[in-house]
């Protein structure tokens, strides 16, 4: 078999990508005739048919699935070998993070925190959906991902998820007046409550606790924005269920209190990476830290 020509391979995995041609042709900037011409030329190679005709769009046929994994893994080394010489080469080390809308601004910077004052790093911070994040890691525009909600590989991409942090979850709201011990059984169901969205797995397992003891608590607001409940908890003089690392520099001013931990509950912070050939020695060094700041030095619960 002649050597195989990888610009042949970049024209199919663009248009695999795209399902269409004439779109591929448009971010290639060639012609769709010339394009296409080099797709066939890939199947003579080969010795197989990569695409199936549907209507306007191209289907991958069984060898076309498995020519694109393999061109998935060949230019995501390329990236990976880009990325690695680059910051070798590079007086300043580049760190580029993403994170999930959902995640604790206050952890986010307990994390970074070392890092900040560093004259040999420039990080580079973004935000936004698991899905956005993890398509932005897999072309290797990120480093890593931070995120509260675990991820498995797959057979298209093998993450490795790393758990960073377990913090545990609390009812948490203005100074009490009553000065009885706050009594979970007691004292959760005459409050109103603020809690995270119905999609957040803090808010998944609070449910199961609650059904398990019997309880019925008041909502009253459902959050899924961690930056939104701290706010809401700080301002709005009701109870609210989170990690007591969301609203630390409330509870060491004395804003706000922790009336008590919920057993069984915790928010788990976790890293996801792509398994590479060489490791970023930053990045091993931002997750290898022994253990990340979080609230501990806030007041006790009550």
């Amino acid at each position: 078999m002649r050597r195989l020509n990888f610009h042949h391979l970049h024209y199919f995995w663009a248009v695999a990508k795209e399902g269409n041609l004439t779109r591929a042709a448009e971010a290639l900037h060639v012609s769709q005739s010339a394009l296409s011409t080099q797709i066939r030329v890939l199947e003579d190679q080969l010795g197989h048919p990569l695409f199936i005709r549907s209507g306007r769009s191209l289907r991958l046929t069984e060898a076309g699935q498995l020519v694109l994994d393999y061109a998935e893994t060949i230019f995501a080394l390329g990236s990976e070998l880009q990325d690695t010489l680059q910051n070798t080469q590079e007086a300043n080390q580049t760190l580029r993070i993403g994170s999930v809308a959902t995640l604790s601004r206050n952890f986010q910077e307990n994390l970074l925190r070392p890092f900040l004052g560093r004259e040999d790093l420039v990080l580079t911070l973004e935000s936004g959906s698991v899905d956005e994040l993890l398509e932005r890691l897999a072309l290797h525009k990120l480093d890593v991902v931070l995120t509260n909600q675990a991820v498995s590989a797959d057979s298209q991409r093998t993450w490795q998820c790393r758990l960073l942090h377990r913090q545990p979850v609390c009812l948490i709201g203005p100074p009490r007046q009553d000065s009885r011990p706050f009594d979970l059984h007691r004292d959760l169901q005459q409050a109103r409550l603020i809690v995270p969205g119905r999609s957040s797995d803090v808010r998944s397992q609070f449910d199961v606790y609650c059904s398990g003891q019997g309880l019925t608590p008041r909502i009253c607001a459902e959050v899924d924005d961690m930056a939104l409940l701290r706010l809401l908890a700080r301002d709005s003089g009701d109870m609210a269920l989170l990690p007591a690392v969301v609203v630390q520099d409330e509870l060491r001013s004395g804003a706000l209190q922790l009336y008590a931990e919920v057993p069984q509950i915790a928010e788990r912070f976790y890293a996801v990476t792509l398994q590479r050939q060489f490791r970023l020695s930053i990045l091993e060094e931002l997750l290898g830290q022994p253990g990340v700041p979080d609230a501990a030095s806030a007041p006790e619960a009550l």
